[in-house]
C-alpha cells in the first residue's frame, strides 16, 4: 500500500512539473522566437553540448540576430558528477570557455559570444536538463524540444577553414570516459599520418596501442577543429572531438557503447561502430574512398 501511495504522489509531483513549469517555459520560449527580432542565448556547457545546441541557433540565425553567452564555473549537481570530468566539478571552466569563444565568434550566423555577465538572456539552453525526454535520443536533438526549431542535421553547422600543417591526417579524439572496452585500435598502425588532438593522459592511453601516433596541442578549439576540417578520417568515442567532426561533416567514426549510445551520426561520411570487425572495415573502406 504504502509502495501504491509512493508512486501515486510521484506522478502527481510529476505531472504537475509538466502543467506548472515545464509547459509554460516551452510557450514562453516559443512566444519569445516568434516575436523577437534579436535573441540571445546561455549556455554552460558541456562543450559537446554548446557545439550541438549550433544547428537550432543557425536556423533561427536565418532569420534574427543570434547572440551566445556562456557561463562559467557552473556546479555539475553532485548525483550526477562524474570523478573523471575534465573540469572537476564544474561543467566548463574560464579556461575553456576562453579556448571555444574564437570558433564560435569564427561562425558568422552568431554575432556575439561572451562570457556571460548577468546579461539579458532570451533562452536558456540548459533548461533541456528539465524536459521530460529520454536524454538516450541523439543528443544534438535536445534543442529541437527545447525550441521547436527543426534543422537539417545532414548539413554542416560550424564551418571553418581547414588546418594548413595537417592535411590527410587520419585525426583522433578519444576520450578515456565512455570508452568501449572491446574495442582495439592497434590495426591503426597499419596507417600513414595519424595525429592525436585530445589531452596529453588522452593520448598516452592510446599510444600504448598505436605507436606510430604522433601527439599535438592546439591552441585553442579554433585550430583544434580546422584539424578536424582537413582530416581524411576523423576517430573519436562520445566526446567534445566528436562533436565538433559532426558539426563539421568531414568522414567520421564513432566509437559507441552499447550502455550510452546518446550519439549518433547524421548525413552521409558518418558511420558509428560497436563491434571491431566493423571498425576496421569502415577505416579501411573509407582511406580507400579518399
Amino acid at each position: 500500500m504504502n509502495t501504491f501511495f509512493s508512486k501515486l504522489f510521484k506522478k502527481k509531483d510529476r505531472d504537475k512539473k509538466y502543467n506548472e513549469y515545464i509547459l509554460p517555459k516551452i510557450k514562453e520560449f516559443e512566444n519569445i522566437i516568434s516575436e523577437k527580432n534579436n535573441l540571445s542565448f546561455l549556455h554552460y556547457g558541456h562543450l559537446g553540448d554548446i557545439i550541438n545546441s549550433l544547428p537550432v541557433i543557425k536556423e533561427l540565425a536565418k532569420t534574427k540576430k543570434c547572440d551566445l553567452f556562456i557561463q562559467k564555473d557552473k556546479e555539475i549537481p553532485k548525483h550526477v558528477i562524474s570523478k573523471d570530468h575534465p573540469f572537476g566539478s564544474v561543467y566548463l571552466s574560464e579556461n575553456s570557455i576562453k579556448k571555444i569563444i574564437p570558433l564560435l565568434k569564427s561562425q558568422n550566423y552568431l554575432r556575439n559570444v561572451e562570457i556571460f555577465n548577468d546579461q539579458k538572456i532570451d533562452i536558456d539552453l540548459n533548461f533541456f536538463r528539465d524536459l521530460p525526454i529520454n536524454f538516450n535520443i541523439d543528443s544534438v536533438r535536445w534543442y529541437f524540444h527545447l525550441t521547436g526549431i527543426f534543422p537539417d542535421l545532414s548539413k554542416s553547422y560550424v564551418d571553418i577553414e581547414g588546418h594548413k600543417k595537417f592535411k590527410n591526417y587520419i585525426v583522433i579524439m578519444r576520450s578515456l570516459r565512455r570508452q568501449n572496452r572491446k574495442i582495439n585500435y592497434s590495426f591503426i598502425n597499419n596507417y600513414e599520418n595519424l595525429v592525436f588532438i585530445g589531452l596529453k593522459e588522452e593520448f598516452d592511453d592510446l599510444k600504448k596501442s598505436i605507436k606510430k601516433l604522433e601527439y599535438y596541442d592546439s591552441k585553442d578549439f579554433l585550430e583544434l577543429a580546422s584539424i578536424i576540417k582537413n582530416a581524411k578520417l576523423f576517430i573519436g568515442n562520445l566526446s567534445f572531438g566528436y562533436a565538433l567532426a559532426e558539426a563539421i561533416k568531414v568522414p567520421r567514426l564513432l566509437e559507441s557503447g552499447p550502455n550510452f549510445p546518446l550519439v549518433y551520426p547524421n548525413g552521409s561520411q558518418g558511420y558509428d561502430f560497436y563491434f571491431q570487425s566493423h571498425f576496421e572495415k569502415l577505416v579501411k573502406d573509407i582511406i580507400n574512398i579518399r
